[in-house]
């Protein structure tokens, strides 16, 4: 008997999925391209190409050559520096301290449960879309809850629980770059754009702030959440048809001691809250800035301590009140074991922290941006048709490179100075990057959680696969990317900013 011939589309999937898996690990990656660099700044300095530094009319820059006896010095003295210096590196270990302590007691899953079995049924479907954006706060613990959940519920209400799986799924990863709340997400990419952005304007990069995308965030969670909602029920439930399997589910509620930690966790996050207030409300308080300043103040650039502290201290209570932590060894251990999961995180900033410390020294950033500009002008691309390019550009890279983190290392370097050349803000450019990346999440087979979601599915259906899933999950990424890009369109045409003091062009 012949094999099935499969369609053009699952042949497609399949080529995706081999050159993906052809490529090197992100670590071994980001050494090569460190490598590149290095060989690159010879190649080119040795031209003696330069350029008018766009931040600085008259000033003329040239590639510096980190090969040479000056370069190779520079290579070994800066090693542990540009590690320890890699601008995610602290922020992301230091935010995950409180999210890390808030997910092992037990808050984090029980917070999503909670919410989303106490909604109407009729909202369940919006309910679990905008469960699993807003699960984004707790980094990945949303992949792990969700999906699951989501099945679950479904099942339990005789609907098909691949649908609220692939709800449940589109709201935690295609929705990952929006939030009500500001996540660890922030930091980890503001800092990146921020050094970027010093390439070419250190004193604009000084006056950013990780807070750049947070009034366009807000909005996106209620959009992707309608979008989201409507795609379930009107496109992905009625393609998959009725569940044929048995439902034999129990959706079981929050237990008597959950919801009392649940209670007091609340009542601690309120109290850090007021206790935070006095810290930034009253004229004069020790973290307003200049003349009361809040956006240029000591509170922004706190911001990450704060998070901190908004997850650990209801983290702790819950565990408390639900005898998950009875002593100060938990703590310890669960704070150990969240640092545990970001051991490859670390490894990673070791080898992408040298990328773009030699990107930075050689001043190819510089070259390539003037360059990248003066090409753009003259094909006459700008504004709009721009924007929209580059967001196809970075979901076309995110379907080989899982890592939202990995991708923009890479990427900040290269396009936020070509952007800001062109008179678009680093702010901008971070949020449509952003747009790309977590829109086509969900139909990459090298997503890190891909893998977890279709062993989740297989439960329902033993013949689930990579193409199955990508199928489910591609009107997701298609209405998304459209809601999304129109919606940063339209904000780009009212000028609005995209976050505080964030604006949506560069004068320079």
């Amino acid at each position: 008997m012949s094999k099935r011939k499969k369609s053009f589309f699952q042949r497609s999937l399949d080529r995706i999925e081999t050159v993906g898996n052809k490529l090197p690990h992100p670590v071994a990656l980001f050494a090569l391209l460190a490598l590149l660099v290095l060989v690159v700044s010879a190649i080119v300095s040795a031209t003696g190409v330069s350029v008018e530094h766009p931040g600085q009319p008259g000033e003329m820059i040239t590639v510096k050559n980190l090969l040479n006896g000056e370069g190779i010095a520079y290579i070994f003295t800066s090693m542990v520096d540009n590690f320890i210096n890699f601008a995610p590196l602290g922020v992301v270990l230091a935010t995950m301290l409180g999210i890390g302590l808030a997910e092992r007691s037990g808050l984090i899953s029980a917070c999503l449960r909670g919410f989303v079995l106490a909604i109407p049924k009729s909202l369940i479907t919006a309910g679990l879309v905008f469960a699993g954006v807003m699960s984004s706060v707790a980094t990945d613990a949303g992949y792990v809850v969700l999906p699951p959940l989501g099945a679950v519920i479904f099942a339990a209400l005789g609907r098909h629980p691949l649908a609220g799986l692939a709800a449940a799924f589109a709201g935690v990863s295609a929705g990952f770059s929006a939030n009500l709340l500001l996540s660890s997400l922030e930091p980890l990419l503001a800092n990146m754009t921020i050094e970027a952005a010093a390439i070419v304007d250190p004193s604009y990069a000084e006056g950013m702030n990780i807070t750049m995308n947070y009034y366009f965030i807000i909005v996106s969670v209620f959009l992707l959440t309608i979008v989201g909602a409507v795609v379930t029920e009107k496109l992905v439930e009625p393609r998959l048809g009725k569940y044929e399997g048995d439902y034999t589910e129990n959706l079981t509620g929050l237990s008597k001691i959950e919801k009392k930690g649940l209670i007091y966790a609340g009542l601690s996050l309120l109290v850090t809250v007021i206790a935070a207030s006095f810290l930034i409300v009253p004229e004069g308080a020790p973290l307003r800035g200049e003349d009361g300043a809040i956006i240029q103040s000591p509170f922004m650039q706190s911001l990450v301590v704060i998070i901190i502290f908004a997850f650990f201290v209801p983290g702790l209570v819950y565990g408390i009140v639900t005898k998950n932590i009875t002593s100060d060894k938990d703590v310890a251990s669960k704070l150990s074991d969240a640092m545990a999961a970001m051991g490859m995180f670390i490894v990673l900033s070791f080898t992408a922290g040298q990328f773009v410390a030699y990107f930075n020294e050689s001043n190819l950033g510089l070259v390539i941006g003037v360059y990248g500009a003066d090409f753009l002008e003259s094909i006459q691309l700008e504004g709009i048709p721009l924007i929209i390019l580059f967001i196809l550009i970075a979901g076309f890279i995110n379907v080989f490179i899982g890592s939202a983190t990995a991708k923009w290392a890479m990427m900040a370097p290269v396009f936020v100075p070509i952007m800001m050349g062109m008179g678009y803000s680093p702010e901008l450019t971070q949020m449509a990057y952003r747009i790309a990346d977590s829109a086509t999440n969900i139909i990459s087979p090298l997503m890190t959680y891909f893998a977890v979601v279709i062993a989740f599915a297989q439960k329902y259906d033993k013949k689930m696969g990579i193409g199955t899933l990508i199928s489910t999950m591609f009107p997701y990424t298609i209405f998304f990317l459209i809601a999304w890009t129109v919606m940063l369109v339209v904000w780009m045409l009212l000028g609005i900013d995209l976050g505080p003091g964030s604006p949506i062009h560069y004068t320079g």
